[in-house]
């Protein structure tokens, strides 16, 4: 079952939201972070917690989030994209910068992440797309699930656009579960925070694979969920 007002719980006396938006600043890379929420009534303190931590806010439909993710690259006037969900408080921003350079680096490609072929743990995903890309998956998107996911369009489409991936130089980590979605993951990214949360430091995915293997019981507490697919 999913965990209610999950980007809104207490980890470490901060807000999930405020970990990720911290973690995103950290990447020098960056010009700015913006929060795309709803304009549904109960996302006010979402939108009330991204500004206080000092973050853009745009607030779009609450079903169509490519339509909402879409306003908010174009607000923003933004010519490339990242793409970072809220409820992913051990993304490191180390991870977000390689594969935003990856980008950068990559002449005529239109989509860069570390999910396409996965060997990341799930909760360090990170999605790098051009304007130009992001406009035409806008235009011609019409499953429900490509409306709601922001991005399914785009890499499933590579006969469209140009894609690349960036694989973990570490090894394949892919079975390891560290986003937040139940009552279980909350359990086991609170374990993480209560041994490795410093305040004014962040720490990085190497200092969670050091304490996992310090300590693989904590593996045990969410390694039973399921991923819900895209279109269930």
């Amino acid at each position: 079952m999913r965990l209610p007002g999950k980007v809104l719980k207490r980890l470490c006396g901060l807000t999930v939201l405020e970990h990720v938006v911290r973690r995103v600043r950290a990447c020098e890379d960056l010009d700015a972070v913006v929060v795309a929420t709803s304009e549904a009534p109960n996302d006010d303190p979402v939108s009330d917690m991204a500004q206080r931590c000092g973050a853009g806010v745009f607030r779009g439909s609450e079903d169509d989030v490519l339509d909402r993710f879409h306003g908010a690259a174009r607000e923003a006037r933004a010519d490339v994209i990242v793409r970072i969900t809220a409820d992913c408080p051990l993304l490191d921003p180390q991870v977000l910068g390689q594969v935003y350079r990856r980008f950068r680096e990559s002449d005529g490609v239109d989509y860069v992440s570390n999910t396409l072929e996965r060997t990341y743990p799930r909760g360090l995903d990170v999605e790098v797309m051009s304007a130009v890309a992001l406009e035409r998956a806008h235009a011609e998107a019409r499953k429900p699930y490509e409306r709601e996911h922001v991005t399914p369009f785009i890499y499933g489409h590579p006969e469209l656009f140009t894609l690349a991936n960036v694989a973990w130089d570490r090894g394949d980590f892919a079975f390891h579960r560290w986003t937040l979605d139940t009552s279980e993951d909350f359990a086991f990214i609170t374990a993480v925070y209560e041994a490795l949360y410093r305040e004014g430091a962040i720490f990085g995915a190497p200092d969670v694979l050091a304490l996992l293997d310090r300590r693989p019981e904590l593996v045990g507490i969410n390694s039973a969920v399921r991923q819900k697919a895209l279109d269930e």
